[in-house]
């Protein structure tokens, strides 16, 4: 298994999250308009790729600093997971999304006539099965693990230190 320093795996984190929004990004480029919650999902990694980097910066030598930041960033991409699972369940009508951009429900106030309506229910694009939503899901839960697990190597100890 291949062993990395806590700076490694924070540098990691932070590449995987960028190249993943950076994705995203391409995706909007070449046509594919996000929905609302697929804006609401880049959050994660607005917040995740700094926080990664800003922890690799400055945990070296303090233990305790990088279990917490560890801790901080499997909590954020555990949610960002949730988040994607929600997302993908509303595209495959498992439960009904927020009434404001599922085509079930009605839009409040008047929409922005200038941009097209893109529906949180209809996904723009699936990849090997799974759509932009589900992917988010996955890498999400990668993300996490990595993370959870570097906070578990740290051992309970390193917070005193």
């Amino acid at each position: 298994m291949l062993s990395l320093t806590n700076k490694q795996t924070f540098w990691l984190l932070a590449l995987v999250a960028f190249a993943t929004i950076a994705g995203a990004w391409i995706f909007e480029y070449f046509g594919y308009a996000p929905c609302e919650l697929c804006l609401k999902q880049r959050w994660a990694y607005y917040a995740g790729v700094p926080l990664a980097a800003l922890f690799a910066l400055a945990s070296g030598g303090r233990p305790g600093l990088a279990r917490n930041g560890f801790l901080l960033l499997a909590v954020l991409w555990a949610a960002s997971m949730v988040f994607g699972i929600y997302h993908a369940g509303v595209e495959w009508k498992f439960w009904q999304g927020p009434t404001a951009c599922t085509g079930g429900g009605s839009l409040t106030g008047l929409p922005d006539l200038s941009k097209p309506a893109v529906m949180c229910d209809a996904p723009a694009l699936r990849i090997f099965g799974l759509s932009l939503a589900g992917w988010n899901a996955v890498i999400s839960a990668a993300l996490a693990f990595v993370a959870a697990r570097a906070f578990l190597r740290q051992g309970s100890s390193s917070v005193s230190q």
